[in-house]
């Protein structure tokens, strides 16, 4: 079964790097190096999924759903 795949973007920037991915609005951060960024960008990415994954279950509480899984 195929993975999603992802884009980062690293900008470099008087202070270090940014990164953000393109495709999940929110998923972005900061760092010193290159290698900070994209530690950052992983964690960045579970924050947004978690966060999207609460804010749905608090739009269906009480619905009744069909949950699969969706790759």
């Amino acid at each position: 079964m195929p993975r999603l795949k992802l884009t980062a973007v690293f900008v470099k920037t008087p202070q270090g790097y940014a990164g953000f991915v393109e495709e999940l609005p929110g998923a972005n951060t900061q760092g010193d190096t290159l290698e900070e960024v994209r530690e950052n960008l992983k964690e960045a990415v579970q924050l947004v999924l978690e966060a999207n994954r609460a804010l749905a279950e608090e739009s269906i509480a009480g619905a009744d759903v069909i949950r699969e899984v969706f790759a």
